[in-house]
């Protein structure tokens, strides 16, 4: 098949359906592996004469042109290309795309450094000139933005987590660092009983007249007669302090601000409703009136007004917060008048059930300084084509405007995966995640968690286990990657029996493993991994360690190396507070084969709308003793 033209048109002619078949345990399809391995005449006699479409993926999702890219053939690219109207930066499962094959392998093929040059001028900037959706890996949801100047800052939801709501700042919309939070006073967070997945949804930040303005939904447990109240916070600094929660009583979710001439106005679900508030928005001056219901009629939240060319332009997130995701927008000449659908929607959804970027909805669009316009989304990425580990995060699409005045974003091919960066000149700007990054289940006890100057973190336990909402023993970051090796090393004082620290693989108080160390009854030292699926408890054989002496401190390094939904722990004794080089032999190593449970769709208890964590806790009464927490990425 590779070379004889005639061979390949006799075989069929004679069997069309041989082009259909698949080869090995990457069920290749052979119109795809002949893009790889066959000369060109034969791709174009595939293309062209057989019953082979376009529209075929292999089990990794990937197309035709990956695998004309694998073979570095520029003539095939070009065709598939241009011809054929395939995209370079199109992703497979696991984002990877044609552009990249090809970049990847230009430094020791010069067929591919070819390639590569062809590929750059048709997407019209070099790789290090791209950016990768998400733009916010790990959860990092419900996102709203806001321009001001030359900068730009974000908000997205925490739920249960404290500090609440986190503020990231950028300057050039692609890398971005969190620079506060809208709650950082315990008493003022009110999480304390909250179930996992409530708390503060879908916020949204705004900016009016020197002054920041962030508002949420503070979502309660099921309880009671109140479900649902709108947060408000101001502040005259993007990255706070803000001030103390301020509570609109109207019921909905997902609140956004809009201000224009001086007066300010809040909308929410359901459909988009909009009242007006007070002049400091601390008080609700006006019944809420619906404007729009929305364009596909289900599930609408998450709206955003804009004011653009006499134009209100009325932003909605659609479909619920899985598979049926979307973006839509209506627009009306006046703020309470009849909003008209616009006929391009859905302007943001991913139409493909099997691509790696999914669940694509919640968008509120920004303008740059030079005047070009992009909104960011909430998206998910799942492992196996199912769990959305690292729960939702936030992406970024260009948008582009009709001569009729209607937005589309990323002229409505659904999200991308590689994009050009708004502003390649800013590129080292040295923007990355910080300390900040760190949070707790709920506020932590007076004094629970102390970041030393010298890198130590002091975790102050309780007696409360995980599975309890009222744990408040635990120090958690974002996942951010399918793949990442965490560690921490912890110093023991000498502990209680029945007292236990380690690390944590942390969804809610419904679903965790743990690898922790635990002090027994009878005085002597374990080690133990286990899984808490739902209402049941899994644990693994223990491993005895060495036990420290009455006065002495103990010294242990935790790993978590994760492949996937693969978890391997390792535990290592040391004889001190430093890292050794090389490391000692594990004294205990157990594999986690399947943490499906660390996701939305792990188990059905609750609210799920958050992320696999990882981090230490403590459940005793001692204070425990954190160095070296580490998190590097695969």
């Amino acid at each position: 098949m590779q070379k004889d033209l005639a061979r390949v048109r006799a075989l069929l002619t004679a069997s069309p359906s041989s082009i259909d078949e698949v080869l090995g345990e990457g069920k290749i399809p052979m119109a795809l592996y002949a893009a790889e391995v066959s000369s060109f005449e034969i791709l174009r006699y595939i293309v062209e004469y057989s019953r082979a479409s376009l529209d075929i993926y292999d089990a990794l999702h990937r197309n035709i042109l990956h695998y004309a890219a694998l073979s570095g053939d520029l003539d095939k690219c070009v065709y598939l290309t241009e011809r054929c109207g395939m995209d370079p930066t199109a992703g497979d499962r696991d984002l990877l795309t044609p552009y990249e094959i090809a970049w990847k392998k230009a430094p020791v093929s010069p067929a591919h450094k070819t390639l590569y040059a062809y590929f750059e001028k048709k997407v019209g900037a070099p790789m290090e000139d791209l950016y990768r959706n998400p733009i916010r890996t790990g959860f990092f949801p419900d996102p709203s933005i806001v321009a001001v100047g030359e900068d730009y800052y974000m908000v997205n939801s925490s739920f249960i987590y404290f500090p609440c709501i986190p503020i990231s700042h950028s300057r050039d919309l692609v890398h971005w660092e969190i620079i506060g939070h809208a709650i950082t006073e315990p008493s003022w967070a009110m999480l304390e009983e909250l179930e996992g997945g409530r708390g503060y949804w879908a916020p949204d930040i705004s900016y009016d007249q020197g002054t920041f303005y962030i508002t949420a939904t503070y979502r309660l447990n099921d309880t009671g007669s109140v479900y649902r109240r709108q947060m408000v916070v101001s502040s005259k600094n993007p990255a706070g302090p803000y001030s103390r929660p301020v509570f609109i009583e109207e019921d909905g979710i997902d609140p956004s601000l809009f201000h224009e001439n001086g007066r300010h106005y809040m909308l929410l679900n359901r459909g988009a409703r909009l009242l007006e508030l007070s002049p400091d928005c601390t008080r609700q001056i006006s019944e809420a009136k619906l404007l729009y219901y929305g364009s596909q009629k289900h599930a609408p939240e998450g709206s955003h007004l804009l004011k653009k060319d006499g134009w209100y332009y009325l932003f909605q997130a659609e479909g619920g917060t899985g598979p049926g995701h979307r973006v839509t927008v209506a627009r009306s000449r006046e703020l309470y008048g009849i909003y008209e659908p616009c006929p391009y929607n859905p302007i943001m959804r991913q139409q493909d059930p099997e691509a790696g970027i999914q669940r694509c909805g919640h968008g509120k669009p920004v303008c740059t300084r030079d005047g070009r316009w992009y909104m960011v989304y909430l998206c998910a990425r799942n492992l196996e084509g199912k769990y959305s580990i690292l729960g939702r995060e936030t992406a970024l699409d260009p948008i582009t405007w009709t001569r009729d005045g209607w937005p589309l974003v990323n002229d409505l091919k659904g999200p991308s995966v590689l994009q050009k960066k708004p502003f390649p000149e800013l590129e080292d700007a040295g923007i990355g995640d910080s300390s900040a990054s760190w949070v707790t289940p709920r506020a932590p006890l007076t004094g629970g968690v102390i970041h030393h100057p010298d890198g130590t973190i002091t975790l102050l336990s309780s007696p409360r286990s995980l599975d309890q909402t009222g744990a408040r023993n635990i120090l958690l970051r974002r996942q951010t990657r399918f793949a990442f090796t965490a560690s921490a090393l912890l110093s023991l004082p000498c502990l209680a029996p029945g007292q236990e620290a380690g690390l944590t693989c942390y969804y809610d108080e419904n679903t965790f493993v743990t690898c922790g160390i635990r002090k027994n009854e009878d005085k002597s030292l374990s080690c133990q991994v286990t899984e808490h699926i739902g209402t049941e408890t899994f644990r693994h054989p223990a491993a005895a360690l060495p036990s420290c002496k009455e006065g002495e401190e103990g010294h242990f390094l935790f790993v978590c190396q994760t492949e996937g939904l693969v978890r391997t722990f390792r535990v290592y004794a040391l004889e001190g507070p430093g890292l050794p080089d090389p490391l000692p032999e594990p004294l205990y190593e157990k594999v986690c084969p399947n943490v499906y449970y660390l996701c939305d769709e792990g188990v059905s208890m609750g609210k799920r709308f958050t992320g696999a964590m990882i981090g230490v806790y403590g459940v005793g009464k001692t204070p425990f003793f954190y160095r070296l927490l580490s998190y590097q990425e695969s």
